[in-house]
């Protein structure tokens, strides 16, 4: 299974993906025809559009799946599927109404390398749980692809002791998350992806890194290298309240 899981898609004073474009070209690995997904936005034919313009430096061909009378049958023939950000709901809601839940799995399943970022990175996980949007749609389920067995919580922010924001913190959320379900969280600060290759996980990008969440644990800090291939290796218990 190849996966590129990327925190955001834009980075200050950088164009779209121009952050990440030497690990996109490296994920894609000769991959000429991708199949982006634009249904976390209300544009489809604007964000493809601005995908194109991305990809198009590296010779990358892009259709985008609303585009196709039958998505689930355009996806199934992509060598390469991107999943853009934007609202995690309303992108899950239309991955079930349009069959490309099973069929994103079963391409990605046979081979072909699935690219997400911000929304379409919390698609790769068991669940919706760890997005951060407001539910402006209602999906059918919170079931996302499974792709990983483990959770990602993208954009993560640390906490500012100077702030006058009142509400929990991004990690006192997370730790929420962890009281009812016993699944390891990856907090993935902004201009980090993690990357599978088969059997392997390693966290790239930025020094920032990224944060391990653990039912029972203190946060650990994860720098960018760190093979995080064991978390491929857990086993998921969601709805199990620690007592």
């Amino acid at each position: 299974m190849q996966l590129l899981l990327l925190s955001n898609s834009a980075a200050p004073g950088r164009g779209y993906l121009e952050h990440a474009r030497e690990e996109i070209a490296s994920a894609l690995d000769g991959a000429r025809r991708l199949v982006f997904v634009p249904y976390a936005l209300a544009d489809h034919d604007g964000y493809t559009a601005q995908v194109a313009s991305a990809l198009e430096p590296l010779g990358v061909e892009v259709t985008g799946a609303h585009t196709a009378d039958d998505p689930a049958a355009l996806v199934r023939g992509a060598q390469a599927v991107f999943v853009g950000g934007g609202n995690s709901f309303r992108l899950l809601k239309a991955l079930h109404e349009r069959d490309l839940v099973r069929a994103i799995r079963e391409r990605v399943a046979a081979g072909a390398v699935y690219m997400g970022s911000s929304a379409g990175t919390n698609m790769a996980c068991p669940t919706l749980r760890t997005t951060n949007d407001m539910p402006i749609v209602q999906p059918p389920t919170f079931e996302a692809l499974g792709l990983l067995p483990f959770q990602i919580n993208p954009h993560y922010l640390d906490a500012k002791p100077d702030t006058a924001h009142m509400g929990e913190s991004r990690a006192q959320r997370l730790e929420q998350f962890l009281e009812e379900n016993d699944v390891p969280v990856v907090g993935l600060r902004e201009g980090t992806w993690l990357r599978r290759n088969a059997d392997r996980l390693t966290l790239g990008g930025i020094d920032a890194g990224a944060v391990l969440f653990r039912r029972g644990e203190d946060p650990a800090e994860l720098r960018p290298g760190a093979d995080l291939s064991a978390l491929l290796r857990e086993e998921p218990r969601f709805d199990s309240a620690a007592r």
